[in-house]
Parts: structure tokens; C-alpha cells; sequence
């Protein structure tokens, strides 16, 4: 070892002194505003966009787009970046490729923002009346890449993803017209209209052509376009003025098929949610269900006037009915109220690409869920009984959420702009998107609270109702703020609302967490045998669920998808991945596993398991038996959960 000496050190100290003093190193750059903000005013012309969606071998879109020039010089276009039905910066820009410009048959050299990606500038010259713009979408080709936008028997058209256009306007402003070539012998299933004008006779190249009304550019985005192969649609309401329509596709044409009794409950889901929320604001709504299990699902995205689910191939074949999916279709009807019709202040935005604020994703999504449960129970979609064990699962869940001794319900409602696209490997203590399921309590807790005050004359549905409602036929969109919230509720049930909700939303602990259930009636339980429901959950997990005793969920082959942090299989040294070897000595198999937890109180479980490479024995600190959450009756009080699920006349 190499010592300094002293007049070495003194020169060190010095440098050290000039290095630690202000504005002796760069400084930042503030650039100059690359694109224009949005403004509020008329856009002059109709842009022109044209896709070819025919490339389902390389799952390409090609796209053409005409835009009118509003003046000579510079003009920037944005390729949307924030998508509304993930609440965060989720559109891909590496997707898009191949883009060139042309004004006059010339060629326009255009430049990127360097510091965002999804902004391009380019020098318009004088006397140009349009930029002709082209380029690829590059959409995944297997799942691992993203959400597939083509099979051999289905596409799916998502217009955000398949525009470019000019900053400086509202998308509300900007009208566009759009057309769709699809694969031969598709059919479209979709809101928009089509073009009134007739279509020009076709040339070359442009057969089976599909041409749409002239739409705001804010309108078009909200309308998705899935065609195939095999095409079903189906009324659900009788409104001519508002009609409801059943849209299904499918690979195969034996998945199209339903009962009379399927289509029934799903029309008095939306019998059920207008007179919940009151007449539609919409001119007509599409539910577009994707019997598709390669499209990512099962879920749903919502938009004002339809909404995109994908559910698995044998939905409406399958003997136990998909329980747990039974409540999707209603939380995206929903949506078209609480979500679109109505927002979130901090979710609305002009354009889409300006960053958005979810404080209030606990509304939008918490209640909509909330309704999502109810409505399914009470268009007969699940029974009361498989509703109750969905709100026991709802339950356990959150009460499990041991992050919340560190972030906070308001704190998740952060986690699209934290979590979407990123691995989330302790969920109970990272708490992913938890203002769904918690939000659920949350509202169960209001609605009893209201019940219980009003002796069961008002609940909150008065309040969705206010809050989410309007005249029919009103489309503009309008914004409610926490404030608002506060003062639906209490023009309801006169209440210090902001503090009720403000102590559940910031608390770092579960008191008051099941009060919706005590003050409904019924308090959550374990027994040692699961519902039929919590079996359904399994199987859509694909794996065997003893998250509520030793704190480990496995699939078939013993590896373990959820470790409880913290709990007894944690603390074993079981991690997620770790794969199960052996139980109590024997090979490992799922019966054998819940047999020994089952025994767990006479003989510790011992598991033998493989965990980066090496095999290890450890002996799970856990000396209970089987839990599965259910609900259980409290005797002697008023049942005001059944009350909430009960139709409405």
C-alpha cells in the first residue's frame, strides 16, 4: 500500500474544496418547447387516415395518412403515447417504423424530439396544402412481445396506435376520417358509422375496403375496430334510439354459440346498469367480446360507446359458467359512465400525450368494480351466494395486504404509471392496482354506512347515479374531482365524507377495512374447505392457493407462482420460482401438499424444494390447518347485503 504525502494531500484537499463549490460544473439546459401546446380551437380540414391490415402473416399495419396544412413552416406530429384504458405511458413508439413525409409528390426530411421519442418535426414548405405521411405498425408477433393485435381468424384494430397528428389542437378538434382494409372474409364488428358519401369504385389494391363517418380524432381512438372469421352480433336492448349490441368473434364457429339464457342475464345486465346510472348518453354501444385466449385476457378495456373483452374460446360452453368472469362484461358497461362519460379531473387530458393523473383511480376504478359485483348478482350473471364468497375472496385479500404498512390505498392509485410493463414479485407487499379490490370494501363501506343512516331508503347507488348520470343523449364529456365525490355523497347522506374517506385512503393499517361487511351483516371467516368460487380461482390461477396458511400459492409441477412476504413459506427460505421437490418426504403433488397443511397442527409440514439450483429442506413454521375465506351470517343484524344485490324494480 501506496502512501500520500503531505504536500500530495494538501493539493487533494484544495481540488476537493473547488469541486464542491456551486456553478463549478455544467448546468443544466433548458430546451426551447419542441411542439406547440394543445389550444382549444377549429381545426381546418379532415385528416385522411388508411389502413391496411391485411399482413396477418408478418401481423403488420400499414398506415397512409393525408393531413391538411393549417400554415407554411414548421409543423409537428405526435404519435400517442397515453392510452386511457391503462391510465398510463403504455403505446409503444419502437413499434412504429418506416416512417417518411411527402408534401407535392416531394419528399420532407423530418426530425425527432430527442427528448421525446413520440414527437416529429418537419418544415412545411409554402403552397403545400397536405403532408402525406407513411409508416408501419409493428405489432407483437407471440405474446411475450405484447398484446397481439392479429391471429389467423381475428384483428384487432386499436387507432392509437395507427395515427399520427398535428400538435397544437385538442384531439376533440381534429376530425378525421379513416378507412380499413381487412383480410378477406373478415367481419367488422364496431361503433363507428360508416361513410355517407359513396365510396369511389375500387382500384387496384383497395378491394374490401371499409370507409367510416367523418369522427373527432378523440372519438375515433375511443372506437376500437376487432374483426374475424367468425362473427356474431346480438341485441341486448330494445332502446332503437340506443341500442346495445352483443358483438362476438371467435376461431372457431362453435364458440359463437349460446344459450337463450346467457343472452338474457347479459340483457339484464344493461336493463340493470340504466337503472342504476339512468338513460344512455351514447348513440349506440357495442360489447365486443374476444372468445380468443391468444389476445391478452382475460380483461377488458373500456370506451364511451363499446368496450373490448377477451375471455377464453369456451365461455359460454363451459359447464361452471366462468364465475369469476362474470362481473367483467358489467364493470366495462359501466365504465362507459364512470370513466368516459364521466372522469377524473386528473385522468382527462387534451391531447394524448400529456402526462395524467390517477389520485382518483380509486373512483373510476374501485367503484366501477364495486358495481361490477353487484350488477352481475343482480342480473342473475353469478347468484347472491357466489357473489358473497367473491366479496369473502375480495376480503381476505386486502385484509393480506401487509404493504400497507408502508404505502397507502391513495399510494396505489400510482401504480399504472409504477407497475404496468414491470414485474411485480411480491404483490402483497408491493401492492399492485389494489384500489380495485380494496376499492370494492371501500364503497361497500359507504353503501352500508348510507343503508344504515337512511334505514335503507337510499344507498349508493343515489349517489353512482349523481354523480355519473345525465340526460340521454348527452355526450359531452365532463370531469368530477374528490370534492365532487364528496358532495354526491352528501347529497345522499348529509356526513363528513372527506374525513371517511380520507382515513381509509392515507391509513397504513386495516382498521375500519371490513366495516362494509360488519355494518352489511356479515363478517369474513376461514374454514378449512374452500367455496366453489375460491375453486374456480384456482383453477383460473393455475395453481393450488394455500395463501392463507403456510403463504404459498404452486402450480402442478410444484413451482411456486405467489410467496407471501413474510409469511411461513417465506421465512422457510421458499422464494417465487423456487420449485416444490417433496412434501413430508413423499414426491410432491398438490394433494399431498394440502393434505400435510391440513395435518399441520399434529406434524409440522416439511418441504423438500429446488431454489436456484440447490435443493434444500426446511420445516414450515405453521401449526394451524386449511384456510379458505368465506362469509359468515351475524346473527341478529339487518342483512343489508342481500338488500344491495337484490334487482332493481
Amino acid at each position: 500500500m501506496k502512501t500520500l504525502g503531505s504536500a500530495a494531500v494538501a493539493l487533494l484537499l484544495i481540488a476537493g474544496s473547488a469541486w464542491a463549490q456551486p456553478g463549478a460544473g455544467p448546468q443544466p439546459v433548458t430546451p426551447a418547447p419542441f411542439a406547440p401546446a394543445p389550444q382549444d380551437g377549429p381545426f381546418n380540414g379532415v385528416i385522411r387516415l388508411d389502413v391496411d391490415a391485411t399482413d396477418t402473416v408478418h401481423k403488420v399495419f400499414t398506415v397512409h395518412e393525408t393531413i391538411p396544412v393549417q400554415q407554411a413552416g414548421r409543423m409537428v406530429l405526435l404519435y400517442p403515447e397515453y392510452e386511457t384504458g391503462s391510465h398510463a405511458a403504455t403505446a409503444s413508439i419502437a413499434a412504429l417504423a418506416g416512417l417518411t413525409l411527402h408534401a407535392g409528390g416531394q419528399p420532407l426530411a423530418w426530425r425527432r424530439d430527442p427528448l421525446n421519442p413520440y414527437a416529429f418535426a418537419v418544415e412545411v414548405p409554402a403552397g403545400a396544402a397536405a403532408v402525406e405521411a407513411d409508416f408501419q405498425f409493428l405489432s407483437p408477433t407471440g405474446p411475450r412481445q405484447g398484446p397481439l393485435r392479429m391471429t389467423p381468424g381475428m384483428v384487432t384494430v386499436a387507432w392509437q396506435t395507427l395515427v399520427l397528428y398535428p400538435a397544437g389542437w385538442f384531439t376533440r378538434d381534429i376530425p378525421v376520417a379513416a378507412s380499413l382494409r381487412l383480410p378477406p372474409g373478415m367481419t367488422p364488428a364496431t361503433t363507428l358509422a360508416p361513410a355517407l358519401a359513396p365510396t369511389p369504385a375500387p382500384t387496384s389494391g383497395t378491394e374490401g375496403r371499409l370507409s367510416f363517418a367523418t369522427e373527432t380524432l378523440e372519438d375515433l381512438v375511443d372506437s376500437p375496430v376487432y374483426a374475424g372469421r367468425h362473427v356474431r352480433e346480438v341485441p341486448l336492448s330494445q332502446d332503437k334510439a340506443a341500442p346495445v349490441t352483443l358483438a362476438l368473434l371467435a376461431e372457431k364457429a362453435e364458440d359463437l354459440e349460446t344459450t337463450p339464457a346467457q343472452i338474457a342475464g347479459l340483457a339484464r345486465m344493461v336493463a340493470q346498469t340504466h337503472r342504476l346510472l339512468g338513460p344512455a348518453h351514447y348513440r349506440r354501444y357495442a360489447l365486443i367480446v374476444a372468445l380468443n385466449d391468444q389476445l391478452p385476457g382475460p380483461g377488458g378495456f373500456e370506451h364511451m360507446e363499446s368496450s373490448e373483452n377477451a375471455v377464453p374460446p369456451d365461455f359460454f360452453q363451459a359447464t361452471d359458467g366462468y364465475a369469476v368472469y362474470q362481473d367483467l362484461f358489467a364493470h366495462e358497461f359501466v365504465h362507459s359512465w364512470n370513466g368516459r362519460y364521466r372522469q377524473p379531473a386528473g385522468l382527462w387530458a387534451p391531447t394524448y400525450n400529456q402526462p395524467v393523473d390517477g389520485s382518483l383511480l380509486w373512483v373510476y376504478e374501485g367503484q366501477t368494480e364495486f358495481w361490477g359485483r353487484v350488477l352481475a348478482a343482480r342480473a342473475g350473471l353469478r347468484t347472491a351466494a357466489q357473489t358473497l364468497d367473491a366479496l369473502a375472496i375480495d376480503a381476505a385479500v386486502a385484509q393480506s395486504r401487509v404493504g400497507r404498512a408502508w404505502k397507502s390505498l391513495q399510494d396505489s392509485a400510482n401504480d399504472p404509471s409504477i407497475a404496468i410493463g414491470r414485474p411485480m414479485v411480491w404483490r402483497d407487499w408491493q401492492r399492485r392496482e389494489d384500489y380495485y379490490g380494496e376499492g370494492v370494501l371501500l364503497w361497500l363501506d359507504a353503501d352500508s354506512l348510507i343503508r344504515e343512516r337512511t334505514g335503507g331508503k337510499r344507498g349508493l347507488d343515489d349517489v353512482a347515479r349523481a354523480l355519473f348520470g345525465g340526460p340521454a343523449g348527452d355526450r359531452v364529456i365532463r370531469t368530477y374531482s374528490f370534492d365532487d365525490v364528496c358532495a354526491a355523497l352528501n347529497s345522499v347522506l348529509p356526513f363528513d365524507w372527506a374525513a371517511f374517506l380520507r382515513r381509509r385512503l392515507d391509513a397504513h393499517d386495516d382498521t375500519g377495512l371490513l366495516d362494509g361487511l360488519t355494518r352489511g351483516g356479515y363478517r369474513l371467516v376461514f374454514t378449512d374447505t374452500p367455496t366453489d368460487y375460491f375453486r374456480q380461482t384456482e383453477t383460473d390461477g393455475g395453481g393450488t392457493d394455500l395463501s392463507y396458511s403456510i403463504g404459498l400459492v404452486v402450480d402442478a409441477k410444484g413451482q411456486a407462482r405467489a410467496v407471501a412476504w413474510n409469511g411461513p413459506a417465506f421465512r422457510a427460505g421458499l422464494n417465487v420460482g423456487s420449485r416444490l421437490i417433496a412434501v413430508n418426504g413423499q414426491p410432491f403433488s398438490g394433494d399431498r401438499l394440502i393434505e400435510a397443511v391440513r395435518q399441520a397442527a399434529a406434524r409440522p409440514v416439511e418441504l423438500g424444494f429446488d431454489s436456484d439450483g440447490a435443493e434444500q429442506t426446511a420445516a414450515i413454521d405453521y401449526h394451524g390447518t386449511l384456510r379458505y375465506p368465506r362469509l359468515e351470517r351475524v346473527t341478529g343484524t339487518p342483512d343489508r347485503l342481500t338488500a344491495l344485490l337484490r334487482p332493481l324494480p
